[in-house]
């Protein structure tokens, strides 16, 4: 019997050393973006959340949001100070810096055992109340730019990314790592992505923006720069063409776009003209007015007494082509840059960055073929004109040159 108790005892201390050496721990759920990750561990009445920072950029401050956008979401943000981990709940009426919130609906605490400084491979856990919900949405961002205080009202930097995803709470996806081991378990990219949410009705709007201001900008602009500048030497018909293309139909899918940019942000609560893409969409826009009223008058003015072409009729084309070249740049930056950071969605695949660049290749390619055209086009300008083909339209006039 002594025996029996002697080897139980032994058991039962080696199963307690080994518990304190290696204590378990259950990572309910764990989503990544390319700088940081996320994981929650359920504890019956509490969850625990540990932020990671991947070590890829200098590290600020790390947070998190429970809910899908940045607007009126209650979050957690922290960094370090002074070796000291801060953590601040905060919350935004709209896309601006978050401010304390006094009253939280769920007070977080600092997760001193889930907690560990290493300068920009640190990781930073705190814990909530549970929530009877198994499927929570969350925002979350990563700052390169330290508020370098320890108050928790302490000035914010824009975060450098952000990303919205979907955490399973059910512990359906559930893995069970040893802290003792030296694994940890936040630090392994994980498959979630944001790409199974449905968009908000922001981002839809910003789809519709997208869509839009594509077709009006990278389509139908092209299209009447390229129907002028291969028709006019075979077709009096060709300024109709080019005017229809340009005003008729691009306008009014511009516009449309344009508003539909503009509500999308007002629709998100977020600043207008705040980045680069918001600003130059606006000064592209500008340009396509002042490239529309400078035709009408080149075609409606005219100078008399002249056997050259006019200045503005060459401002006029070059100011044509530096709106078609701005728009691909915006529409570039706005499905590689814009969509994430105003979403925190995944980026596009690769293969729209790659139908892109065909795109307006092919565009180009075109374009700088028809100039092959400009040594007809100035030997026919050079000629005597025939009458015009209508009373108001000097445009469509017939030329002797139709060799």
């Amino acid at each position: 019997m002594k025996s029996f108790l002697l080897v139980f005892a032994v058991l039962v201390a080696k199963a307690t050393g080994n518990l304190i050496a290696g204590r378990q721990t259950t990572v309910t759920d764990r989503k990544c973006s390319s700088l940081m990750c996320v994981s929650a561990i359920v504890n019956g009445s509490s969850v625990d959340y540990v932020l990671s920072s991947l070590g890829k950029r200098p590290l600020g401050w790390m947070g998190m949001g429970f809910g899908r956008a940045m607007a009126n979401t209650p979050m957690v943000i922290m960094w370090v100070n002074d070796g000291k981990v801060i953590l601040s709940q905060r919350i935004a009426p709209q896309e601006v810096m978050p401010t304390v919130d006094p009253n939280p609906p769920r007070v977080a605490t600092l997760a001193d055992s889930l907690t560990s400084i290493a300068g920009d491979s640190s990781n930073f856990g705190f814990s909530v109340p549970a929530t009877i919900d198994t499927q929570q949405f969350i925002i979350f961002a990563y700052g390169t730019d330290s508020p370098g205080s320890s108050e928790v009202d302490a000035d914010l930097r824009q975060h450098y990314e952000y990303r919205t995803v979907l955490l399973d709470l059910s512990g359906r996806s559930s893995t069970t790592t040893t802290s003792g081991s030296g694994t940890n378990p936040t630090k392994a990219p994980s498959g979630g992505n944001s790409d199974d949410i449905p968009l908000l009705p922001y981002q839809r709007m910003i789809v519709a923006h997208a869509i839009f201001c594509v077709v009006g900008f990278l389509l139908f602009l092209p299209a009447g720069a390229l129907l002028a500048r291969y028709l006019r030497t075979y077709t009096p018909t060709w300024f109709t063409g080019h005017w229809v293309a340009q005003f008729l139909v691009a306008g009014p899918t511009i516009i449309v776009g344009i508003a539909l940019g503009i509500g999308s942000v007002t629709k998100a609560g977020a600043m207008h003209l705040n980045d680069t893409h918001k600003k130059l969409g606006v000064a592209i826009f500008v340009l396509y007015g002042i490239q529309l009223t400078l035709g009408a008058i080149i075609h409606w003015v005219k100078p008399r007494n002249t056997t050259r072409r006019p200045v503005q009729n060459y401002f006029h084309a070059v100011l044509g082509l530096l709106i078609i070249a701005l728009a691909m740049a915006q529409v570039h930056s706005g499905f590689t840059v814009e969509w994430s950071k105003t979403t925190g969605r995944e980026p596009f695949p690769n293969s729209v960055n790659i139908l892109f660049y065909v795109w307006i290749s092919l565009v180009t390619v075109l374009y700088f073929g028809g100039l092959a055209l400009l040594p007809r086009q100035y030997r026919q300008e050079s000629l005597p004109k025939r009458l015009p083909v209508t009373d108001d339209d000097e445009d469509n006039y017939v030329y002797r040159d139709r060799d």
